[in-house]
């Protein structure tokens, strides 16, 4: 998530070049505010330059922010829902969702994305 909100896409191999620390560091950084995010961008970019010995690769389009909205299931889910016979999410248990999980579910729900994982993610959320 907090990848997806600055702009870079790390890749499995990059992750595994970072120590404990700097995973500790990406997990549990702020990027609650747009200073918090350049800060994190900026974080991102210098480790992936140290540890990876690579460029960082920038998202090319903005990212789906549906997943901030608690009052309304997205559209994109709901037709994932549909497409894979799946019971649908109401807008309560939707709002009661963290903004974790409704990433989630809104990542689960791309086209594009493998959605293979979405029923896990719906049962574990006990919806």
């Amino acid at each position: 998530m907090k990848l997806d909100e600055c702009g870079i896409k790390l890749s499995l191999r990059q992750w595994s070049r970072f120590n404990y620390e700097d995973r500790y560091e990406l997990c549990y950084r702020s990027t609650e505010s747009d200073t918090h995010r350049q800060i994190y961008r900026g974080f991102l970019e210098d480790l992936i330059r140290a540890r990876a010995n690579e460029e960082p690769v920038f998202l090319t389009q903005g990212q789906p922010t549906e997943w901030k909205e608690s009052h309304s299931v997205p559209t994109c889910l709901q037709k994932q829902l549909m497409e894979k016979d799946l019971s649908p999410v109401s807008p309560q248990k939707w709002a009661a969702l963290t903004p974790l999980q409704r990433f989630s579910l809104i990542k689960l729900s791309r086209s594009g994305h493998e959605n293979h994982n979405l029923p896990a993610a719906l049962k574990e959320f006990n919806l």
